[in-house]
């Protein structure tokens, strides 16, 4: 038998499976995010990234990665073995609220954001980083060091800056859970459709 012909008639074919397989992994988008994501008090199919990845028709698909009250040094330590999973194209960064709520140092936040960026990026995938915003009272100078972190890390590593949502559920009290902090299940359509509106250019941009 000669191997170089058998070689030479079946490499097409294992190309295109290459190719294949490449496309399937690629095309996902993992959300690595906390309560706000993770559809905290409701079930995960209510929540926004499910809408989304059903929304979408899984094209590309929507992989919640989200824990309720993880900071930003959690969803680090979680995210290589996500990537690993997952394999995905992009990754939407939703964390650091709750490092804010707790008055962590933005220092520290602004650390472990560039160490979840650099590590997404090392996996060849996208990272688009959603901005986050505080409550005011916690005064105006923390506020603003904490707001600051997100567009300097996405001017520094050229990535997308994806609008905060909560900013406008707020607006709306029936939108809110009885806790003042997270979105009720009637809110999460609405947020899936600015998620739509915010994401959609960004993961098509390489398709």
């Amino acid at each position: 038998m000669n191997f170089n012909n058998v070689f030479r008639w079946h490499y097409p074919f294992l190309l295109l499976l290459l190719l294949l397989t490449r496309v399937a992994s690629a095309d996902t988008l993992l959300v690595l995010g906390d309560s706000l994501s993770a559809g905290y008090r409701m079930s995960a199919a209510a929540a926004w990234p499910a809408l989304l990845d059903k929304k979408w028709q899984q094209q590309p698909r929507v992989i919640n990665g989200s824990i309720s009250g993880d900071t930003t040094a959690q969803g680090l330590a979680r995210l290589p073995a996500l990537l690993q999973q997952h394999k995905p194209r992009w990754v939407l960064i939703e964390l650091g609220g709750n490092d804010g709520l707790r008055g962590f140092p933005p220092q520290n936040i602004e650390q472990d954001l560039r160490k979840i960026i650099t590590t997404v990026q090392a996996a060849n995938a996208e990272p688009l980083l959603m901005q986050i915003r505080l409550p005011a009272n916690y005064g105006r100078r923390y506020t603003e060091s904490f707001s600051a972190i997100y567009p300097k890390l996405a001017q520094q590593y050229a990535i997308p800056l994806v609008p905060f949502f909560m900013e406008q559920v707020y607006l709306k009290p029936q939108w809110m859970q009885q806790d003042g902090i997270h979105p009720a299940p009637d809110a999460q359509a609405f947020i899936t459709e600015l998620m739509d509106q915010a994401l959609a250019p960004a993961v098509k941009r390489g398709s």
